[in-house]
């Protein structure tokens, strides 16, 4: 197996709907916000080659959508998906898999790509697309909370295509790669599990999307279910702290991962890491 981190780039997103109760006067010691209360995050993927397979996590924002979209959220102009998986030594066509934790613009945009004609098509050609079955249906008929986040052209064009490939419980999609399921962030979002080395790594897309949502009240607002997700977060970390689990971070600007342990004020970072240094 080989892990490499793919960077796509920045973008802004509010900090106190990144942050739900959390007073800003405490969160902006963590993300310190522009004039406008907004906060950097990353947008940071990963690809896993196992044997003859080639799987991407996640995608990024993509570059399609109109100045007007890319207003509201100032994604960075000088990371590009593409460079950064061949800056890795793969080419987009060498892709075998694209798994999809949920279908939020910031998780999928990248998936999909507008070509010549101004028409939408997979990216990645040669890839069958992951999503959870129970999540596709909940992003095609999205609820009035959710559905600026779901984008009909980051999502479609993917089963128009016919690679589309819905998953409706966990399983491992290759050797050492499997998945568990979560719902408070949003329906049956897929948080991968990698075994690499002796080492157990998730990938843990907005259940924690940074270092600073470890404290178990640091829940986003944007959550469908945010009791859910205290729910979630209190059990996946106490077993994290059990099983010595490296979490691996999508939005932290700063940190890929760290782990984690038991303090006097909960459960918190123990050590920052590079997934180049496993």
């Amino acid at each position: 197996m080989r892990l490499s981190v793919i960077d796509t780039g920045t973008f802004k997103l509010d900090g106190g709907a990144m942050f739900g109760v959390v007073p800003k006067k405490i969160w902006n010691k963590i993300n310190p916000a522009d004039e406008n209360n907004l906060c950097t995050w990353a947008m940071r993927c990963l690809l896993v080659e196992i044997g003859n397979k080639l799987i991407l996590i996640d995608c990024g924002l993509g570059d399609k959508q109109d100045d007007k979209f890319f207003g509201h959220y100032e994604p960075s102009r000088d990371v590009h998906l593409l460079d950064s998986i061949n800056k890795a030594g793969y080419t987009p066509n060498e892709i075998t898999d694209v798994f999809l934790t949920h279908l939020h613009f910031d998780h999928c945009g990248g998936a999909i790509v507008r070509n010549a004609s101004g028409k939408y098509e997979p990216q990645f050609k040669n890839a069958t697309y992951y999503s959870h079955e129970k999540h596709w249906q909940w992003a095609i008929q999205p609820n009035a909370r959710e559905k600026a986040s779901f984008l009909v052209e980051n999502i479609l064009p993917i089963q128009e295509s016919g690679q589309l490939k819905l998953l409706n419980e966990p399983c491992e999609i290759a050797p050492n790669f499997s998945f568990i399921e979560v719902y408070g962030h949003t329906e049956a979002m897929m948080l991968p599990v990698i075994k690499y080395k002796e080492h157990n790594i998730v990938y843990m897309a907005d259940l924690l999307p940074s270092a600073g949502h470890i404290p178990i009240p640091y829940v986003m607002a944007y959550d469908i279910r945010p009791l859910k997700t205290l729910e979630e977060k209190g059990s996946f970390l106490n077993d994290a702290v059990k099983n010595n689990t490296i979490i691996f971070f999508e939005h932290d600007r700063l940190y890929q991962a760290c782990t984690i342990q038991q303090s006097d004020k909960g459960i918190r970072a123990a050590e920052y890491i590079s997934i180049a240094s496993l």
